[in-house]
């Protein structure tokens, strides 16, 4: 089976989402959510089998996660996962902790974390 996703690729990903965290945050801050602050984080994830999509969903799952997954409505040839994590404590290193978590457990289910966002009125 041909990979989706290549460790380059992976190693190019965590990279990019770790540089996108602290922008995140920062635009976050704006909006009163400090290190006090505990919210769920909804996340996305993409891959190219239903077998893959659904052992990442199972893993998520474990965590205490909500997690659906299913054909991308945009390209049927994509699985989307998505859901949202149980309140985390907002501070940078928790965040940035998490994120890597993700781009580790997409590497592991050969998926592409493509980030994740938030709504600072939970």
């Amino acid at each position: 089976m041909i990979p989706f996703m290549t460790n380059e690729q992976q190693q190019d990903n965590l990279a990019k989402q770790l540089s996108m965290t602290p922008q995140t945050m920062e635009q976050l801050r704006r909006y009163g959510v400090d290190d006090s602050k505990t919210l769920k984080l909804e996340y996305f994830f993409f891959t190219d089998a239903e077998k893959k999509a659904e052992g990442l969903a199972e893993q998520l799952s474990v965590k205490g996660y909500t997690c659906d997954f299913g054909q991308s409505a945009s390209d049927e040839s994509l699985q989307v996962i998505t859901g949202w994590t149980s309140p985390m404590q907002m501070s940078l290193d928790c965040v940035l902790d998490w994120t890597k978590l993700m781009c580790e457990l997409a590497t592991e289910f050969d998926c592409e974390f493509d980030g994740w966002g938030t709504n600072p009125e939970q």
